[in-house]
């Protein structure tokens, strides 16, 4: 009995899945085929479109899931100690610098293995 509900549910969440993506598809089309209608009623009816595709998606088992990730996601951003200006500034410093080191140490270096296969191969230059 108890896996005859989980297969209903399974059923009518598909279909309710993809009930909000034909109302998506649908509502992006009709965005482009009433071209010659008022932009400003156009974007109003997409975004009620998605809207009522977005409800119909939350109210199926994968929905709450990744409704219940998003907020966990948003409280886990909220822990992060973010660098100040400061911070930021010096290390972005020291990155370039880094870099400008590395550079100059790669260029001496291909200099240097040039002249010397060139001393090798008989070429002076």
């Amino acid at each position: 009995m108890n896996s005859k509900v989980e297969a209903t549910n399974t059923l009518m969440d598909t279909i309710k899945l993809t009930i909000a993506v034909l109302i998506s598809i649908g509502v992006v089309a009709a965005f482009y085929i009433f071209s010659d209608q008022s932009l400003l009623y156009r974007w109003l009816g997409l975004l009620a479109g998605i809207g009522i595709s977005v409800a119909i998606a939350l109210q199926t088992e994968k929905g709450r899931y990744l409704w219940a990730f998003l907020q966990d996601a948003q409280v886990e951003v909220k822990k992060v100690v973010w660098p100040t200006r400061q911070e930021t500034l010096q290390t972005t410093l020291i990155v370039i610098l880094v870099v400008i080191i590395v550079a100059i140490i790669l260029l001496i270096l291909d200099k240097f293995l040039g002249w010397s296969i060139g001393s090798l191969m008989g070429q002076r230059g």
